[in-house]
This record gives structure tokens, C-alpha cells and sequence, in this order.
């Protein structure tokens, strides 16, 4: 169990970022970048509340 968010969160980003085709650092690092920002902003998540992470954030902390 301690280990499944992360799993879970790496075995997304492996079928997202093609690490391969990246010419250069900068670029993969552009790459993880844009994925985490999609992933934290706007990829709705059901063990969430089918919310994203950032809004869960938010609805926790106005609680």
C-alpha cells in the first residue's frame, strides 16, 4: 500500500514522456515539467474525489 501512489504516479509519466526522443536535457526537462503540470492541474483522478490533485489540496486545507 505504501508504495502504490508512487507507482501508480510513475507508471503514468513512463506512458506520457517519451524520454528517448528527447535531444537534450533541457528538453526532457521541459518534458517532465509539462507532465507534472498536467498532472497536478487538470487530470481529474477517482481515488481523489474526481478532483485534481491541486483542488484536493485546496479542499482539504478549507476544511
Amino acid at each position: 500500500w505504501d508504495n502504490a501512489p508512487m507507482e501508480s504516479f510513475f507508471g503514468h509519466f513512463k506512458d506520457w514522456v517519451d524520454h528517448k526522443a528527447c535531444e537534450s536535457l533541457r528538453e526532457l526537462k521541459q518534458q517532465v515539467d509539462s507532465f507534472i503540470e498536467e498532472y497536478n492541474n487538470n487530470r481529474y483522478q477517482w481515488g481523489l474525489k474526481k478532483m485534481t490533485p491541486v483542488q484536493y489540496r485546496g479542499h482539504l486545507l478549507a476544511a
